[in-house]
């Protein structure tokens, strides 16, 4: 039993982040019977805090993959198991060779897709060899956007065909069976060495389609009525977990401890706006993301550094206002997933340039839904562009363990008093949400106010900073 269990190794959920019990699957990237490397991308998980991919630490053959897509597993619990020496005692061993049945089923499993989240086929133990020098790569191949139109004509309707061990396929033909729900094992091989080809995987599914449409006629006439139902369904329940689970429960936690203090002030950011322009034209700034936020952002900072009080958090168990040397300037960003706040780590000491590549960074990341945990952590003053919405600003609720939120609205065109004149001017409104508890009503408006100054003549950007 000990060769055994060295044999087949299990891969345990691991903790992503700080302190994490839980993490759900949002998609397999490989299959039972798949080769895979050690640190190759396995699976994407969705955490409280982030979405991220998960490393193998060995290599082998997957065994047996323990939960669907959907599926919430619990840290340190086993949701994969891996064949580390597929070659090792087949001979000896009665289930290692394959049943008649075993490469249907094994294709089978390859059927399973990532379509819904909480759907796809049972994982189950049946083994399979590898084809030696086969691997899966980290990410899914894309299904092949077309094919030659010639070879289902050519070829003739296939049909089951006994294959003795696995069919004979590359990975995109694979890739391309699983897209189309193709079982390899039945497939007609059309290519050198009996290598199944694309066309015969396109011929196979044009056959297997055409036997299913009576079917599916008949069950989408038995289906309506139940569609016509769902359609007039008033209420949709959607369930809350993941990353929006963990900001609903810390929006609560932020608004019901720290109390929140919210100033406002309306400013005229003409030559902001002129600043932003000739910076596109920057060489130093070629290739890099520059707009109002970048500018914003900075202004903030100049505006830390002048008043470093501001850049602080609240220990409650000891009591103690923590004040920080350095700024982890965190960036509000609304994901298909709920709205993560990942923060560029000492965004103190960046130039303008730097601070550009990293916010551009930052969002792209997060858009991507590839944010890591590392990246939403230890954040100490956060600033979030409602304006990109036409919102005119808010009142944003304080991320928990930081001090401030600075409000960034839309930039509009406004008639405006400007050298004694009404003239139409580009203005914004901010709005900076702090903690009563180690910020009071002075330091707030202080750097408020130095955050306007800069946005509205931004040559104290270079005597300021």
């Amino acid at each position: 039993m000990t060769g055994t269990a060295q044999r087949f190794r299990e891969f345990k959920m691991p903790d992503v982040g700080e302190g994490l019990t839980e993490a759900e699957i949002l998609k397999w990237y490989v299959q039972a019977g798949d080769t895979v490397a050690d640190g190759q991308s396995i699976c994407e998980v969705e955490t409280a805090k982030a979405a991220v991919e998960l490393p193998i630490p060995f290599d082998g053959v997957v065994k047996e993959l323990h939960y669907d897509e959907g599926a919430t597993v619990d840290v340190g619990a086993v949701f994969i198991t891996v064949d580390t020496m597929p070659g090792a005692g087949e001979d000896q061993a009665p289930e290692a060779a394959p049943e008649p049945a075993a490469p249907a089923e094994s294709e089978e499993k390859e059927e399973r897709q990532p379509v819904l989240v909480g759907y796809g086929v049972a994982a189950t133990s049946t083994k399979r060899r590898a084809r030696k020098g086969q691997g899966v790569p980290a990410q899914p191949l894309p299904a092949e956007p077309g094919r030659n139109g010639h070879a289902a004509v050519a070829e003739p309707a296939p049909s089951a065909v006994p294959v003795a061990g696995r069919p004979l396929a590359k990975p995109p033909v694979r890739k391309l069976a699983k897209d189309l729900g193709i079982d390899l094992a039945t497939v007609a091989p059309t290519g050198p060495d009996g290598i199944i080809t694309r066309e015969d995987v396109h011929a196979a599914a044009e056959a297997t389609a055409a036997a299913a449409a009576p079917a599916a006629t008949e069950e989408a006439a038995v289906a309506q009525p139940v569609a016509a139902a769902a359609a007039g369904e008033r209420e949709t329940r959607i369930p809350v977990k993941g990353v929006r689970k963990a900001t609903a429960q810390a929006m609560v936690d932020s608004a019901f401890t720290a109390p929140h203090v919210t100033e406002f002030v309306t400013v005229d950011v003409t030559r902001t706006m002129k600043l932003v322009q000739e910076l596109k034209q920057d060489p130093e700034m070629a290739g890099l993301r520059v707009n109002p936020l970048l500018l914003v952002a900075k202004a903030l900072l100049v505006a830390i550094r002048r008043h470093p009080e501001i850049n602080a958090s609240w220990d409650e168990a000891n009591q103690e206002i923590v004040q920080k040397a350095y700024v982890n300037l965190g960036i509000a960003a609304a994901t298909p997933r709920g709205l993560i706040v990942p923060n560029v780590k000492d965004a103190q000491d960046r130039t303008l340039p730097q601070l550009a590549a990293a916010l551009g960074e930052l969002v792209a990341t997060a858009r991507e839904g590839k944010t890591s945990p590392a990246d939403m952590q230890g954040g100490t003053v956060t600033i979030t562009n409602v304006g990109v919405f036409g919102v005119d600003t808010g009142t944003p609720i304080i991320p928990p363990g930081e001090s401030a939120i600075l409000a960034f609205g839309a930039v509009k065109l406004q008639p405006w008093v400007h050298k004694g004149k009404v003239k139409p001017r580009q203005v914004t409104t901010l709005a900076l949400s702090f903690d009563h508890r180690l910020i009071d009503g002075e330091l707030g408006s202080k750097v408020l106010a130095d955050v306007a100054a800069i946005l509205e003549n931004p040559k104290r950007l270079f005597t300021w900073g």
